[in-house]
């Protein structure tokens, strides 16, 4: 069977710039101009050909419908994630900031484990330094870490969701157990962030569907408790977006409404440096999915790696990086450990950005 993938392969700072030959990525602030149609057979890419915006047009009527349907994908707007009262808009970036009330996670662990009135005073910084939701988790998922029992991630995570409710902010829970999901959604919890893609609970997948809350699906290799178990792959990129597209289809045929779904590539679950790298570089292929995207990189080993065994404390710049990378490709939620920072690093993208929108200058005379 032969699979083929449209991944834009150029971008624009503005549709002028191109003198319109620029088609406007999941509706965001990202221009593409460019594009590499891939086949593959049998897990082997077998073609490539290269497109501008008015050739890929006229071929269109005469490629199969999967790649029709993926051009109509790349250029779709995303409605914003409803939050109770709060919405988070899809058409720019948004920082998610991330809250763990773990013994053992492997950039903050324990910091805010029992503390709730701690956890809760740094939730309340990072919506004040414009955090557009806070992703409060209760269990580590590096590699090796243990399991987690449903009674104590219930214990972490329920009253520092209450405290995070009652100042209002939208929140996201990260778990992978049912009975979790719906105590959060209880406690004020509005988004379901599954790095299992509700696949560890056989119970997830039917209650997401009638709950009526987003989720962020992401790509894990693993299918029991340790996510980062087998990971080998023919082709990374390829292999995870046809991945996603299951876990999309799966969800749609669930029930899940098609406006409620997010997808995250899973960088560092599973995946060696060298196959995380060539995710961040291929990220505008994933808005061929027609879904929102999440990414979240801050702090991971692959920066260390990068820079000299960095401890995760002192992984800021790499960080930085990596969300710039992010925010060019298109991806419209980052998270973050460091919101302040970030904030700052969107805002000037995004000056940078309405700068490019407005310069007239590159019209033709």
């Amino acid at each position: 069977m032969i699979r083929q993938y449209l991944r834009p392969i150029a971008l624009a700072d503005s549709p002028q710039s191109e003198e319109g030959g620029a088609v406007r990525l999941g509706g965001g602030m990202v221009y593409a101009s460019r594009f590499a149609l891939i086949a593959r057979e049998g897990g082997q890419v077998v073609s490539r050909e290269r497109y501008s915006v008015p050739d890929l047009r006229a071929a269109l009527p005469g490629l199969p419908e999967a790649v029709r349907e993926q051009w109509d994908n790349l250029g779709r707007s995303h409605p914003p994630l409803a939050c109770g009262e709060r919405t988070v808009r899809l058409d720019q970036p948004q920082v998610m900031g991330i809250l763990n009330v773990t013994p053992d996670s492997f950039s903050d662990g324990g910091e805010f484990l029992d503390r709730p009135e701690v956890a809760q005073a740094h939730a309340a910084a990072m919506l004040e330094e414009g955090a557009a939701l806070i992703d409060i988790g209760g269990e580590s998922t590096r590699p090796n870490a243990p399991a987690v029992w449903e009674g104590d991630e219930l214990k972490r995570l329920i009253p520092v969701v209450e405290r995070v409710a009652a100042m209002g902010g939208a929140i996201s829970v990260d778990t992978r157990r049912q009975p979790v999901m719906a105590a959060a959604l209880i406690a004020g919890a509005h988004v379901i962030n599954d790095v299992s893609a509700l696949r560890h609970d056989p119970r997830s997948m039917d209650f997401v569907a009638s709950c009526g809350a987003p989720v962020v699906l992401m790509h894990a290799p693993g299918e029991g408790d340790d996510l980062h178990e087998g990971g080998v792959y023919r082709d990374v990129v390829l292999d995870v977006f046809d991945w996603l597209a299951e876990r999309r289809d799966t969800a749609l045929a669930a029930g899940v409404a098609r406006e409620r779904i997010v997808l995250d590539p899973g960088i560092g679950f599973g995946k060696s440096l060298t196959e995380n790298l060539a995710l961040l570089n291929a990220l505008p292929l994933f808005h061929a999915l027609g879904q929102p995207l999440m990414v979240g990189a801050s702090r991971k080993r692959m920066i260390g790696a990068l820079s000299n065994e960095a401890p995760a404390d002192k992984r800021l710049g790499g960080s930085l990086a990596l969300a710039v990378k992010a925010m060019d490709a298109g991806v419209q939620l980052l998270r973050v450990h460091d919101v302040a920072e970030t904030v700052q690093a969107l805002r000037v993208w995004r000056g940078l950005r309405d700068a490019a929108l407005t310069d007239f200058s590159q019209l033709p005379a």
